[in-house]
């Protein structure tokens, strides 16, 4: 790739054709988890926190009757920071000279300027639209006059809550090298390879530790062991209103073949299975050019999500306020030259292995220089997904409208979509998998619906 193609690519701030793509599409800006006093004892006495996505900066506060604001963070006045404001209930006042701001902007006082002023009937502060789903608050930042599109009828947004638990995380790189790991079909059987498999027992909330929907020889057999065993699978792809439907087949034998079927949500999320019957949407959200954060929906097709039990191992692997990794560059990401020896692959851990794909990413450096890759067969989705992005960002700079779920026209063929981990008659796979998806969203107390329309179409 050329330098300028992967700078095309990459940048997200104002003005950049990449950053006027994802300006089309709504993007998470904090989980509401966030202002829980419970969590961060801080928002029990001020419910304000610093935002900035895209390579700008916002201040987000909650005032007292629960209604969520986000505004830009320089004051409209002389440009003070608000993030530092006083949030007074009925708005967020500036400590510099007083003036004051509701939620949607509006300016409520100015107590220096002369009686009688009607300056503040002419001033307001941006603002910018707020959608609360899935226990995240998603922010709009398109263009004026442009209408936003509604969120997609994706499984993540239309389960009940009880059955949804949402976190995320901040990674120090660039958004695009991220969910590229997150759409690779064959980086799992290296990167996340296991010498020996946990208990099946132990497996709630971990990826990989929980038995894939199948026996071989009637033995259920983990997705470690899976993935350990049959480290070369066939890749497959194919469009989709959402974006690309993504295939990893792994030949066991004659009889069997183990099916994982994962998505691309374009442009920057994936779905993928955690077990059974979870899955995970994960988004990727540019902070600026050289972090991003993560935002992970995990949706229960079965029983309601015991949040309490997915919270705390990863509220235990980050520093809050602002979800900041403990593991990273400044320790080696917890690298143990032992344990790759004996245990794992990698050598960083076996209980989250969300820290070995942020090796993977952030070990590339701030941003991925694309220019001295090597691609092969493998990077077959990665290759269709960058052909996607560029082809998006082209669209939108001759005044298109952007595709997928920023397109309100197609989301009558947007919903799910399938995902599974399973072992499949060999000659007759397909078949299996799409009435393996339906059966579940039959026996789900939330998403039961005729198969014609579900997302295994």
């Amino acid at each position: 790739m050329k330098a300028e193609l992967n700078q095309r690519l990459t940048q997200v701030g104002p003005g950049t054709p990449g950053g006027n793509l994802l300006r089309r599409y709504w993007q998470p800006v904090a989980l509401v988890d966030e202002f829980n006093p419970a969590i961060d004892p801080a928002m029990a006495v001020r419910p304000v926190k610093p935002v900035r996505v895209l390579g700008q900066n916002f201040v987000l506060f909650k005032n007292s009757e629960g209604r969520f604001g986000l505004l830009d963070r320089d004051c409209p006045h002389r440009g003070a920071d608000l993030a530092y404001g006083r949030n007074e209930g009925d708005g967020l006042r500036c400590p510099f000279h007083g003036w004051k701001f509701d939620v949607e902007g509006r300016c409520l006082e100015t107590p220096a300027e002369p009686a009688g002023s009607t300056l503040c009937k002419r001033v307001t502060q941006k603002s910018y639209p707020l959608i609360e789903r899935s226990g995240v608050l998603f922010g709009w930042f398109g263009p004026e006059g442009m209408e936003p599109p509604p969120l997609p009828a994706l499984d993540c947004f239309s389960a009940p809550d009880t059955h949804v638990f949402a976190f995320k995380g901040l990674w120090n790189c660039n958004w695009l090298q991220s969910l590229e790991v997150g759409i690779d079909p064959a980086h799992a059987s290296y990167l996340h390879r296991f010498f020996n498999d946990g208990s099946l027992d132990d497996a709630y909330g971990k990826q990989f530790r929980g038995a894939s929907a199948g026996e071989v020889d009637g033995e259920r057999w983990p997705m470690t062991r899976v993935m350990r065993e049959f480290g070369q699978p066939e890749i497959l792809h194919e469009p989709k209103p959402w974006g690309q439907q993504l295939t990893a087949l792994r030949r066991l034998n004659d009889e069997l073949t183990h099916v994982r079927v994962t998505n691309c949500v374009f442009p920057q999320t994936f779905v993928i299975p955690l077990s059974e019957t979870m899955t995970i949407t994960q988004m990727h959200v540019p902070v600026d050019d050289t972090h991003n954060y993560w935002y992970a929906f995990f949706t229960s097709f079965d029983k309601a999500v015991d949040k309490d039990a997915m919270r705390k191992p990863r509220l235990d692997a980050v520093t809050l306020p602002f979800f900041q990794p403990k593991m990273g560059r400044h320790n080696d990401w917890g690298f143990n030259a032992k344990e790759q020896v004996e245990r794992t692959y990698l050598g960083m851990g076996e209980e989250d292995i969300n820290v070995h794909d942020q090796w993977a990413c952030e070990s590339m450096g701030a941003i991925q220089d694309r220019t001295r890759e090597h691609l092969g067969t493998s990077d077959k989705v990665i290759m269709a997904h960058r052909r996607m992005l560029q082809q998006a960002i082209d669209t939108v700079e001759q005044g298109g409208t952007a595709p997928g779920i920023a397109d309100a026209a197609k989301h009558g063929d947007i919903h799910g979509p399938d995902t599974i981990d399973g072992f499949a008659p060999t000659g007759d796979w397909d078949a299996w998998w799409r009435k393996a998806v339906n059966d579940r969203r039959e026996r789900s107390p939330w998403s039961a619906k005729d198969a014609a329309t579900a997302g295994a179409k």
